[in-house]
């Protein structure tokens, strides 16, 4: 059995990688970071992933999965992109969606992807994989589930916001559970 300690301070998306990796990750055994916050100054979501992997690693002595993730909107240039956490300069949900809102007043072309990178770093074993979810960004909040820019998402093929899914069937689609359910095959072929 290994132990994989997840790169992240952030206890909603512990909660929502615990259920996405959970019973698929057989008798492997996941664990909390409490180390020091990594700088997260790369340039894709793949960079700032391996970032936070090879530094719970190195702080835990454990091998660590970590994740990168947040809102692209094409109209905007990509923007937040890796900037989705603090968007706004505050950190707080609430004021990220919206900035979002505010700066997409007037557009049309609300066209989005909620983007995971999900790395591995097990000493000098780094491994990344990419999810995306395609969707548009609404004019308004909706929905009280998730979290982060959840309540104005609305995946294709839906017409309702990533907020009023369930917990289940949000982890069976996003973008968390397509990079994670690649993540999974890599950790099965390598842990066993």
């Amino acid at each position: 059995m290994t132990t994989f300690v997840l790169a992240t301070h952030n206890a909603h998306k512990v909660e929502e990688l615990k259920r996405i990796l959970g019973s698929r990750l057989g008798p492997h055994e996941l664990v909390g970071y409490d180390g020091p916050e990594a700088v997260e100054d790369g340039e894709t979501f793949a960079d700032n992933a391996l970032i936070k992997a090879r530094a719970a690693a190195v702080h835990t002595g454990l091998p660590a999965i970590a994740d990168d993730s947040g809102i692209s909107v094409a109209a905007l240039g990509g923007a937040p992109g890796i900037h989705s956490a603090r968007y706004a300069g505050t950190r707080v949900d609430a004021d990220n969606v919206a900035f979002l809102l505010e700066n997409l007043r007037g557009v049309a072309d609300r066209t989005a992807t909620f983007d995971c990178a999900a790395a591995l770093v097990d000493g000098e074993y780094e491994h990344v994989e990419l999810g995306v979810w395609p969707g548009w960004v609404l004019d308004a909040p909706a929905g009280t589930g998730g979290f982060g820019y959840d309540p104005v998402f609305r995946p294709e093929g839906l017409e309702i916001a990533s907020a009023q899914l369930s917990a289940d069937e949000k982890n069976a689609q996003s973008h968390r559970a397509r990079a994670f359910g690649a993540l999974i095959e890599v950790l099965r072929a390598r842990y066993g």
